[in-house]
């Protein structure tokens, strides 16, 4: 059994055939024709924070594979309050077949997994958000020239080193992509971060770029790419963010316009429009913001698959009509004989 926390814990072959599996999934939900592949299974998420697309594509992708999702939030079950990690992971793993986590605190994450005894998918945290970089790298595939490999394609971020920005640096530096980050020096990402991240490179062929020039890192970009300006307890560093990042480090039509004709612009959702991005770039024909999203029900079809289908018991029909005349006739000692009208 194998957790969904870290595209660290994946090779590159691996998260090529996830992208694979997303495809896959997305052709097959466009013609209505998704097999029902968790048909009877249960995931349940727990979400220490609101979310819009996290929680919807991973219930809808749930319902369409046949199964079903449980929405838990703090308040709502125990953990961390009444009931410690360990026990509230082994509980949940005795009814459902996978839990979905979107925590505050991405040690949460990893205790959750620690104890758990069905897949722990890592929904987003602190620290990073792999589901959302999947679908990140799926939809530049979908949008990329042509005549581009993988391989060929240069990302840029423009912005804070947010739980995305480190996704996306990993995940582009595995597959051998040429990752930017452009943002003020204090708001790049860290020595540790970066080292990692350089070491993808020396495996994979990929580059890392880290710049305080947005100008310079968009000249040759195929994909734009920002978040927002501060996390969840970041708050109090709202005034010097902005301070810092603006209006240098807006994503505006005067900085996408220093970008190749074809470049793509890409945000996670939700966007504090008019700080990070101007309305006029978000909602520029360029604009792949709500294909990403869309995109993001499709891969969580594919790591639902991935990591719970294969261990559903799927007995022989043999077996079942055993059980239910088992228990059919057990019923049937106990019910009413029929009306008679006569």
């Amino acid at each position: 059994m194998r957790h969904f926390i870290d595209t660290q814990d994946f090779t590159k072959a691996e998260l090529l055939d996830l992208i694979e599996l997303v495809r896959l999934t997305k052709a097959a939900d466009k013609q209505g024709a998704l097999p029902r592949l968790l048909e009877g299974a249960s995931l349940g998420m727990i979400f220490e924070e609101p979310s819009t697309r996290t929680r919807i594509s991973f219930e809808v992708a749930m319902t369409r594979l046949g199964g079903h999702a449980l929405y838990l939030r703090p308040g709502e079950i125990h953990l961390g309050v009444r009931e410690s990690t360990k026990d509230t992971a082994k509980v949940i793993s005795r009814m459902t077949n996978a839990i979905e986590a979107r925590m505050l605190k991405h040690s949460m994450v990893l205790e959750l997994a620690k104890h758990a005894t069905v897949p722990v998918i890592n929904g987003l945290t602190d620290y990073n958000h792999p589901t959302q970089v999947v679908c990140d790298v799926f939809t530049m595939l979908e949008h990329k020239l042509p005549d581009k490999q993988l391989e060929d394609l240069k990302v840029t971020f423009v912005g804070d080193t947010t739980n995305v920005c480190s996704s996306l640096m990993l995940i582009c530096t595995q597959l051998g992509m040429h990752f930017t980050q452009a943002a003020p020096k204090q708001y790049q990402a860290s020595v540790e971060l970066q080292a990692v991240a350089r070491a993808n490179c020396a495996v994979s062929g990929g580059t890392l770029t880290i710049t305080d020039d947005p100008v310079a890192a968009v000249t040759d970009a195929d994909f734009i790419y920002t978040d927002l300006w501060w996390w969840v307890g970041q708050e109090s560093e709202i005034p010097d963010r902005k301070a810092a990042f603006m209006p240098k480090f807006q994503v505006n039509l005067a900085l996408f316009s220093k970008a190749p004709a074809h470049a793509k612009m890409m945000h996670c959702l939700p966007a504090s429009r008019g700080v990070e991005a101007t309305d006029e770039v978000l909602d520029h024909p360029r604009s792949i913001i709500y294909d990403q999203s869309e995109n993001r029900l499709h891969t969580e079809k594919a790591i639902l698959i991935e990591f719970v289908y294969p261990h559903i018991r799927r007995p022989q029909q043999a077996l079942r009509d055993w059980h239910a005349g088992r228990i059919q006739a057990f019923l049937g000692a106990k019910l009413l004989p029929p009306f008679d009208a006569n």
